[in-house]
């Protein structure tokens, strides 16, 4: 790869990270927000600390500037504990995330100029748009900073799994709101909201990454792989393997695809041995050669 082609490369993923943190906090500002909405991460504890400063009279900051010293001082107290390693991605992404929440609530009329009448379609409307941009920033390597950060830090002293991180939090942080004035119905918005943007994740990375895992027993599993590898063109593995019944040890071929060559795969199989035995499984987090690059994950 040229010096040219590796420098739109990594253009190309700031570009795509930016447009992610830009539907992130339209989501946020252009639905969330008009709709006395919450959620968690360091959005939904920056919206709880702007009301609860701004009742005090002690300041009146925007979200986005919120969002911006939650996270300096989280990647602070990382930077102390456990390094400086992270990431200049993520860097990046915090502070495009916090601009451009300041920069959607200074261009977008305020009051919900969307014109939804039900707070419950625009808080899901405002799930799935933080939801997509989760994703694309994902893609690139990058990172909405925030739980991700504290994740790393609580794990330095205690090995604790992201999931329940990301649970704990966003369940106390939008229960919080209720300390600063919101009502009940705010707190299951943000509920709502959060379930939102992590079944959008989930099945947008589920739809880009799941493939198909099959197996096939064959009379003749050489010829199998062969007319697999010449016409799926698709890696071919062959597993040692034994008939119970018969005591004869056999081959088992063994193909990764992605869900839209199966079709294709299964046809050449039946061309070769129509008696052929297989199974077809579902797997997701495919990665190496001709799937996803493990520089993602």
């Amino acid at each position: 790869m040229g010096s040219f082609d590796k420098i739109f490369k990594v253009a190309k993923e700031y570009v795509f990270m930016a447009a992610g943190m830009l539907f992130y906090s339209f989501g946020w500002v252009a639905c969330i927000l008009p709709n006395n909405g919450t959620g968690g991460g360091a959005s939904g504890l920056a919206l709880v600390l702007c009301k609860a400063l701004a009742q005090a009279g002690i300041a009146d900051l925007q979200i986005g500037t919120m969002v911006l010293i939650i996270n300096a001082i989280l990647l602070l107290i990382s930077g102390f504990i456990v390094g400086w390693n992270f990431g200049f991605k993520t860097i990046y992404c915090v502070v495009v995330l916090s601009l451009s929440m300041n920069m959607w609530l200074g261009v977008l009329p305020p009051g919900n100029f969307l014109g939804l009448q039900d707070p419950i379609v625009a808080i899901v409307l405002g799930g799935v748009c933080a939801g997509l941009g989760i994703v694309i920033c994902f893609s690139q390597g990058g990172s909405t900073g925030g739980t991700d950060i504290a994740a790393v830090i609580i794990n330095h002293y205690r090995t604790v799994s992201y999931g329940k991180i990301l649970i704990y939090s966003d369940l106390f942080i939008i229960g919080s709101a209720l300390f600063v004035g919101y009502d009940i119905a705010t707190v299951i918005y943000g509920y709502i909201m959060t379930a939102v943007v992590g079944y959008t994740v989930d099945m947008i990375q589920a739809g880009s990454q799941q493939s198909n895992q099959v197996l096939i027993v064959s009379q003749d599993p050489e010829k199998m792989a062969e007319a697999i590898a010449n016409n799926v063109h698709r890696g071919v593995t062959l597993l040692d393997a034994q008939g119970w019944y018969s005591k004869k040890d056999t081959k088992v071929v063994m193909v990764v695809c992605r869900k839209r060559e199966t079709p294709m795969l299964l046809k050449y199989v039946k061309s070769v041995d129509p008696g052929a035995f297989m199974t077809v499984g579902s797997v997701m987090g495919v990665y190496g050669q001709g799937f996803e690059t493990l520089n993602k994950i």
